[in-house]
């Protein structure tokens, strides 16, 4: 960890979404040397699936040094910010840094993503950032060294990063348009930046987006804390940059990138948006059994004059109509249709919904739960154990239509293929 400098005592951080995750882990950070924190999120309740209350994270601040001020505050609502705000300047006497963290996640495709969807992600990722950053300007520009920090990508119209989840992109680089123009238009004013992890980091909203076991694939959220420490600890001419919390961090000395992982040692999850992961992550990646979404897949075109086999596919589901009985089928209860292209392509289904299971070519009978749409190489290695179903989904090689749930469920039955093939 990072030792904390003291350079943000006595200042005012309003984070959004801080009931949690790495807004949480921010305020801790600046909490450790004294500094306000304004925990602005919208859960008062506890949340069912999401530890954490506006409540219990001020709990947390206080007991690390900080001062904490929880405001129930959805950011789509101008109202509610602005209330936000009056309460944070009457309680601390101004507002010197706000963190835009708060934001919505649907990896989802144009026709399977519903409206109400892109307008949360629209409604929270962008206008929410644009509102909260434009009502907390006055205040900031009384600062003596006044920061907006942005949880967003860099820029980049690479079409990989667009084409599985249009939506999400556009909604979550509208953040990074905020601070691309902000940082122009505020110029030795205000200090306007962006901050993106180099790879996946463990949140609650991991955990529920990418299933059992995604953890150990993850850095923890204090390497955020430790990147966004260092960006506000700078002079307020410190603008108009997107950075990468491991590039900060390697600039300030870090060396142990291991203290910020789930499991040490293990292969990491690169984050979205980012084309060159560092070459000893894409080592490792590959010798998990994955390719790096941006990477073009082998070219296909000299075996296309071959007639094609579906041999190791056939082979595949024999194995799988080996280990699905009853029990499987009452604790699943779904049915599954795999799309798949490449040398080996064709259509099959598993069916884990009534009877004993059964499997075999072609559309199931009853409509599939879940449509899996990937290519028949990368099949192979994921039911063989060498490519994880949330690496395969996180690097856009596989797209998944349907129930969520029953899609992260596949992944027992793989556990128990590869049992049985010892």
């Amino acid at each position: 960890m990072l030792s904390n400098t003291g350079k943000l005592a006595g200042c005012t951080l309003f984070i959004t979404g801080a009931s949690r995750g790495i807004g949480k882990a921010i305020a801790l950070k600046a909490a450790r040397d004294g500094a306000n924190i304004v925990i602005a999120a919208k859960t008062a309740e506890p949340h069912p699936k999401l530890p954490g209350t506006i409540y219990t994270a001020a709990q947390e601040v206080e007991a690390a040094g900080g001062k904490a001020l929880p405001c129930v505050v959805d950011i789509r609502d101008e109202q509610q910010v602005e209330e936000a705000i009056q309460k944070a300047v009457n309680t601390f006497g101004g507002i010197d840094i706000l963190v835009n963290n708060a934001s919505a996640i649907s990896l989802t495709g144009t026709l399977e993503t519903p409206m109400k969807k892109v307008d949360l992600m629209l409604g929270i990722n962008l206008r929410g950032t644009y509102l909260t950053s434009k009502l907390l300007i006055p205040h900031l520009l009384k600062s003596h060294n006044p920061h907006i920090l942005n949880l967003s990508p860099p820029l980049n119209l690479n079409p990989v990063w667009f084409k599985n989840h249009t939506a999400y992109t556009m909604a979550k680089y509208g953040m990074s348009m905020c601070v691309l123009g902000m940082a122009e238009e505020f110029r030795g004013q205000i200090a306007v930046n962006a901050l993106w992890p180099r790879t996946a980091i463990q949140t609650a909203a991991m955990d529920m987006l990418g299933g059992e076991g995604v953890g150990k694939q993850c850095r923890t959220a204090d390497i955020i804390a430790d990147a966004a420490y260092v960006i506000l600890s700078q002079p307020k001419d410190y603008t108009g940059h997107f950075l990468v919390d491991e590039d900060i961090l390697k600039e300030r000395g870090v060396q142990d990138f291991d203290q910020y992982a789930v499991q040490p040692g293990h292969p990491l999850l690169p984050d979205f948006f980012l084309d060159e992961a560092p070459e000893t992550l894409v080592q490792q990646m590959e010798q998990h059994g994955a390719t790096p979404a941006f990477k073009p897949p082998p070219s296909s075109s000299s075996s296309s004059a071959v007639p094609q086999s579906s041999g190791p596919i056939e082979s595949t589901f024999d194995i799988i109509r080996g280990v699905i009985n009853e029990d499987l089928v009452k604790s699943t209860q779904g049915i599954y249709q795999f799309d798949l292209s490449g040398e080996h392509g064709g259509v099959w289904f598993l069916d884990l919904k009534s009877g004993s299971g059964s499997t075999g070519r072609g559309e199931p009978a009853a409509k599939a739960d879940v449509v899996m749409t990937m290519d028949s190489s990368d099949f192979s290695k994921m039911f063989s154990g060498k490519l994880k179903p949330t690496m395969a989904f996180m690097t856009g090689k596989l797209k998944i239509k349907g129930d969520m749930t029953l899609a992260i469920k596949l992944e027992k039955l793989m556990g128990r293929m590869n049992k049985a093939k010892l």
